[in-house]
């Protein structure tokens, strides 16, 4: 069969993604940051400026959802927010992914302080012209001090050539249980670069995960800072603040009838638990044996209904529960008995406890 050309009236009309934002930065993302910087590459193409508040109104979101979106997009080390002495935003990097350029490399997107303009014409002059008339923004918040640079590729290049690098990717391709991707080999890189993690250190942080079933470098890079942020340098300091860290959550899994790993969802319920309303584990494990006890699903939710009403009344130790329990039973003994049906059938006493809607309320809370 003969071929067939294929061909369009304009090539020009269209925006390139790099396949490595693709590969490793969509699938994390939520709905407002990709079509925040799907959007700036447009804008881009099409040299033209931009506001922020016109970002918001192009895509009916608020403006602060806007300002989230950059920062997290900046946090990725994807693109970088200039601002003023003011601290107000004024420019907009996007850094070259498919070269890992330097900054001296990267593009500008124009920011103005009204909507989405049409195609600027000025030139060079537009980035004078947004700090004269600059969009307000809440003040940049301060990078996190253990942030993964975006390595260039003779960076990882001088990386995967050194002489002790060699056995270490070995052992994380043994315990992954497949080649490492340049990603992944950037990540390895982090450890040793950024937060000065010893080989020894390395492996038994890749052991560690890969022994709850955890493969996934995010998940390891995640485990990682918060082995950094803790001050730990060896295994057995890593061995020790794990043993602490897996007593206290996997004993209120368990009371909650789980034998795995906790799901993102439930680690957000025990650190919200144990962070935000300061509960003690034993107390903790009360409510969970009380959610237990009560219901056979949404166990986690239930015990979020008991613990954020024992904290809304107060309650920092065992002996609150236990006095809560007696007021409520005195309470209860005190209520006046209904009165007695006719019906000849049903002549006990009764009471007006509706647990259907009681185990609603609660898991509505």
């Amino acid at each position: 069969m003969a071929r067939i050309a294929l061909y369009k009236d304009n090539y020009a009309d269209s925006t390139v993604v790099s396949n490595l934002f693709i590969d490793e930065y969509m699938k994390d993302a939520n709905d407002a940051q990709l079509k925040v910087y799907f959007y700036l590459l447009r804008m881009l193409n099409a040299d033209q400026a931009i506001s922020v508040s016109g970002i918001a109104d192009k895509f009916n979101h608020t403006e602060k959802d806007v300002i989230r979106a950059l920062k997290y997009w900046e946090n990725q080390q994807i693109l970088d927010l200039d601002f003023d002495e003011n601290k107000a935003l004024v420019g907009i990097h996007l850094r070259d992914l498919s070269a890992q350029a330097t900054p001296a490399s990267q593009h500008n997107v124009l920011l103005t302080s009204g909507p989405v303009q049409a195609q600027n014409t000025a030139g060079n002059s537009v980035i004078s012209a947004a700090v004269a008339q600059p969009v307000q923004t809440a003040p940049q918040e301060t990078t996190p001090v253990y942030t993964k640079p975006a390595y260039s590729l003779d960076q990882l290049r001088e990386f995967k050539e050194r002489e002790e690098t060699s056995q270490l990717l070995f052992i994380a391709e043994a315990y992954i249980g497949k080649p490492l991707t340049p990603s992944e080999i950037k990540t390895i890189l982090f450890f040793t670069d950024v937060l000065h993690f010893s080989d020894d250190l390395i492996d038994y942080l890749l052991q560690y995960c890969v022994e709850r079933g955890k493969k996934d470098f995010k998940y390891i890079e995640k485990v990682a800072v918060n082995w950094a942020e803790e001050g730990i340098t060896t295994p057995k300091q890593a061995q020790k603040f794990s043993t602490r860290y897996d007593k206290s959550v996997y004993s209120i899994m368990n009371s909650l009838g789980r034998s795995t790993a906790p799901t993102a969802k439930e680690l957000e319920f025990i650190n919200r638990w144990t962070r935000e309303y300061g509960f003690s584990t034993d107390i903790i494990l009360e409510a969970c044996e009380r959610s237990s006890l009560a219901t056979d699903r949404h166990r986690f939710e239930y015990a979020e209904g008991i613990l954020s009403s024992w904290k809304n009344a107060g309650i920092h130790h065992k002996a609150d529960i236990q006095q809560a329990d007696a007021t409520y039973q005195k309470k209860k003994a005190t209520k006046p008995a209904p009165a007695a049906s006719s019906n000849r059938f049903t002549q006990f006493a009764q009471n007006s406890y509706d647990f259907a809607a009681l185990e609603k309320e609660i898991l509505s809370n």
